[in-house]
């Protein structure tokens, strides 16, 4: 994606959505979900993403503020069921557990 960065922000704001666990169940089977840490920006992290910013990706893998949705955290998500978000930055979602207002 060849976009200033705060059009590119404001895109992936803009397809934000809040999501259930069970509409992501098919798409954590497939191996297709990275999860948000929640002191991470998501959108911040779908733009890193999208633009290929390798080092701060990596950086966020290694002390694990991203990273694929681990079995038990896909147990946790089903027993409490809480408000997600998620935002497409193929060929992955990226999902947040939504902060209590």
């Amino acid at each position: 994606m060849i976009e200033e960065p705060s059009t590119l922000y404001a895109k992936l704001l803009g397809e934000t959505a809040p999501i259930t666990w069970k509409e992501l169940e098919p798409f954590f089977a497939k191996g297709a979900l990275l999860w948000v840490d929640g002191s991470l920006d998501l959108i911040e992290a779908a733009q890193a993403m999208a633009q290929n910013e390798a080092d701060k990706v990596a950086a966020w893998l290694a002390t694990e503020t991203l990273g694929k949705v681990s079995a038990s955290r896909a147990l946790d998500l089903v027993t409490r069921d809480p408000q997600l978000w998620a935002v497409v930055v193929s060929p992955w979602i990226m999902v947040q557990e939504r902060a209590e207002a």
